[in-house]
């Protein structure tokens, strides 16, 4: 793989662990758990480094960026990430993807790996190893994003061997004594433990999913689902009728002259209405003439909106019936 670049290098590296087979043979339709076996055998060909060795290839990496280098780091680990990505099997994931990601995360790791700080690559591509394999279960494992802290995520991955260790294998939710120890132990909430139990448990289904003994024609259970949500168009329509009818108030209240339409505004169009007295007090007129102007602005008010909303009325079925002829 010389002369091209470290990505270009082990893309190869990481094609030969999706397909399983480093042979240029084209091979007949192979079953998952064979092409996995052929894997492990061919990873097993490249030999381990000696620690002056490792070191060596490092510094060629780093300094010159050595591509052979680079590789004979990398497919000396891949049994390391293999053994790393066999213990993370129970989540229902193709092997072959989870030591895919692993091996990403080994490519990374060499990438950066430092060997002057005295430690072996293994040890340091062990972190980034683990990161990649449960980033990628924690993406693919469940269609509900299943946690995005520290904390959740170690929930994520210890919670089914914490249960086995409690012994709690009742179906359903877990008793309040199991869920307070393992919300303790983990450093989370005892409602985040059940949530999280709760959705481990239950897989995902499509809702394209078709409804088994369902009456009449069947269906999907897409079908089921009930929106509560106000439809499009009426929501729409009330906005229209509502703007509609506030530039008719706007309009209707130019009727009313300038002491009428302070009253009126006043006693009907506020949340803290004023008081009579207050308004007789600022005119210098009795309480019961501020009524009686109110009342007589209240009347006019309606009158012009009552017109407004016969003219609109008489607009529209103008409208409807020039569409019609």
């Amino acid at each position: 793989m010389l002369g091209v670049s470290f990505d270009q290098a082990i893309q190869g590296i990481q094609m030969a662990a999706s397909n399983s087979s480093s042979s240029s043979t084209k091979m007949p339709s192979v079953t998952p758990e064979q092409s996995l076996s052929r894997y492990l055998q061919e990873i097993r060909k490249f030999p381990m480094l000696e620690p002056q060795e490792e070191y060596m290839l490092a510094k060629r990496w780093k300094e010159h960026e050595d591509m052979e280098a680079a590789e004979k780091m990398v497919t000396s680990h891949l049994r390391l990430v293999a053994k790393i990505a066999m213990g993370y099997r129970g989540y229902g994931l193709p092997t072959g993807e989870v030591i895919s990601e692993g091996n990403v995360g080994l490519m990374q790791a060499v990438k950066r790996f430092e060997p002057e700080k005295g430690f072996r690559l293994a040890t340091y591509a062990m972190w980034w190893i683990r990161a990649s394999i449960q980033e990628y279960i924690l993406r693919s494992w469940s269609l509900v994003k299943m946690g995005t802290t520290a904390a959740q995520k170690k929930l994520f991955f210890n919670l089914r061997k914490i249960k086995g260790q409690l012994q709690a294998f009742e179906e359903g939710d877990l008793k309040p004594e199991t869920v307070t120890q393992i919300a303790r132990r983990l450093g989370v909430t005892e409602q985040e433990v059940t949530d999280m139990n709760r959705r481990m448990s239950g897989p995902d289904n499509s809702l394209n999913a078709p409804i088994r003994n369902a009456e009449a024609d069947g269906g999907e259970w897409q079908d089921w689902l009930v929106d509560d949500a106000v439809d499009q168009e009426v929501e729409l329509g009330e906005r229209e009728e509502l703007e509609l009818r506030h530039e008719m108030l706007v309009t209707a209240m130019q009727s009313l002259n300038e002491r009428e339409m302070h009253i009126l505004t006043e006693r009907r169009l506020k949340d803290d209405p004023a008081t009579l007295e207050d308004l007789s007090q600022e005119y210098g007129i009795s309480r019961e003439r501020v009524r009686q102007i109110e009342v007589r602005a209240f009347e006019k008010l309606q009158k012009a909106m009552r017109d407004a909303m016969a003219d609109q009325a008489k607009e529209r079925r103008a409208a409807r019936d020039e569409l019609l002829n």
